[in-house]
């Protein structure tokens, strides 16, 4: 049978020269060392699809009619953008040890993809570049913005070219290049500070010139919804106001909400934009206080009951993760692949939660160094590593030649909900608890120095 579904798809992929497209889409790949058992589609922060992958880690799916456009693809933690048109017969192979790097399509519609993650990597690659140059005077910056942007214009005339692209596919595989340099001269700015630019280049913001600032098109694009963020944090800020200052108030957020209601009338932008500052808001864990008076203004702006709905309940689970409350319990597994709950397992003793992911391997080695250390200032605590993945053979085995003492190791069985109940949000978290599984510290970063003031005013 799966010799069957896969020769279908091969069928799909050789019609390529084909003139008449087929009403369906498909979809198939293959994921090395996955990292969990499905992949999962989705369009406008909603999901479509889960599809499991069988016992060659592959997985095939037609779709007999979708709403086309941009989608994201999941297979947890790693996520990618998707263009998907009418008749494409897409098929993927990724490796998670490095998934973005080892993410090649082919088949009918690889070509729009593969242009977008090779402007994805290209945009990766130049971002230790462009950190030294933040130093220079605005002129400079700009020019050097530009040249980047030129040359990936130039990259995409001949893409443009090559390829029979339809107008959607040109303004997403545009914006994929345009929107993120838009990006770094807003980000320079909020970091400089716009007055101080303004002086030295008073042209600086012409790009803006250029810009759609309420394109439909890429209401759930994230390069467009990035450059739409920073954007709004510089019309938000007020005279003389320090950015890094400011993001962390409660009342820049409910700027940032006015200036969207005031200046996006695109419906689909508007609650994807004020969406994410609701989640930037809450996420903020020390205006905890102050959220209830910004989700009043956030019901005014958003016209989205599942958006509403999507931050009650974020707002619900911050509420259950404070000090004094019991950690909510959720599914582990240990190194045997044995499933117990997290109460049972965490029961006992002042413990200290990190995670870490199969995914960046390099970060856990570090993590681990840290842990140590930890270990020896404060020998009353348990630390508890915790995999955002399901538990398999690399990690065993990676384990095992490291030495690390697999007591203390447990994966998540369900990341969607662990991340929810949990409010995972970052890899540096760290969650504090008693003997008696009650919260100490919910909202903890595992490398900051504020973490070791919490781990000295609690430890047993």
């Amino acid at each position: 049978m799966a010799k069957g579904i896969y020769l279908v798809l091969l069928l799909c992929l050789c019609a390529c020269g084909t003139e008449s497209l087929p009403d369906q889409a498909y979809l198939g790949g293959q994921i090395i060392n996955p990292s969990s058992k499905t992949v999962s589609l989705f369009k406008n922060n909603k999901r479509l699809d889960s599809i499991v992958l069988d016992e060659n880690n592959r997985f095939f799916k037609s779709y007999d009619s979708l709403d086309y456009g941009i989608f994201k693809f999941e297979h947890l933690p790693e996520s990618q953008s998707l263009i998907i048109e009418k008749g494409d017969s897409l098929w993927f192979r990724t490796n998670t040890t490095d998934f973005n790097s080892s993410l090649v399509f082919s088949g009918r519609g690889s070509a729009k993809n593969n242009f977008l993650m090779e402007i994805y990597l290209a945009l990766q690659n130049e971002t230790r570049f462009l950190s030294s140059k933040y130093s220079r005077n605005s002129i400079e910056f700009g020019q050097i913005i530009d040249s980047l942007l030129q040359a990936k214009r130039n990259n995409w005339i001949l893409f443009d070219s090559l390829n029979d692209l339809t107008p959607s596919a040109k303004i997403i595989s545009q914006a994929a290049y345009v929107y993120p340099y838009a990006n770094r001269k807003e980000r320079y700015a909020l970091i400089r500070g716009r007055d101080n630019v303004k002086e030295q280049d008073s042209t600086y913001f012409n790009f803006r010139k250029y810009l759609n600032y309420g394109e439909r098109e890429l209401a759930y694009f994230e390069p467009y919804i990035t450059y739409m963020l920073n954007f709004l944090n510089q019309e938000a800020l007020l005279m003389d106001e320090n950015f890094f200052q400011a993001k962390n108030k409660t009342d820049f957020n409910i700027r940032r909400l006015a200036i969207i209601d005031k200046l996006i009338a695109t419906e689909e932008l508007r609650n994807n934009l004020a969406r994410t500052v609701a989640y930037e808001e809450l996420i903020n864990f020390k205006n905890f206080k102050e959220h209830e008076r910004f989700l009043k203004y956030f019901l005014t702006v958003n016209t989205s009951q599942d958006y509403f709905a999507e931050i009650l309940s974020l707002q619900a689970s911050l509420m259950k993760m404070q000090v004094d409350q019991p950690l909510p319990e959720i599914m582990l597994q240990n190194t045997f692949l044995e499933k117990s709950t997290s109460t049972s397992v965490l029961k006992g003793n002042h413990t200290v939660l990190y995670f870490w992911s199969q995914t960046q391997m390099n970060h856990y080695k570090r993590t681990q160094e840290r842990v140590k250390d930890y270990e020896n200032d404060y020998p009353g605590y348990r630390f508890v590593g915790i995999c955002i993945q399901p538990q398999n053979k690399l990690v065993y085995d990676y384990q095992k030649v490291m030495e690390i003492d697999t007591a203390n190791q447990f994966a998540i069985v369900d990341f969607e909900n662990a991340s929810k109940k949990w409010v995972l949000t970052l890899l540096n978290k760290g969650i504090v608890i008693d003997e008696n599984g009650m919260i100490l510290e919910g909202f903890g970063n595992f490398y900051s120095s504020s973490f070791t003031d919490v781990l000295e005013k609690n430890k047993p």
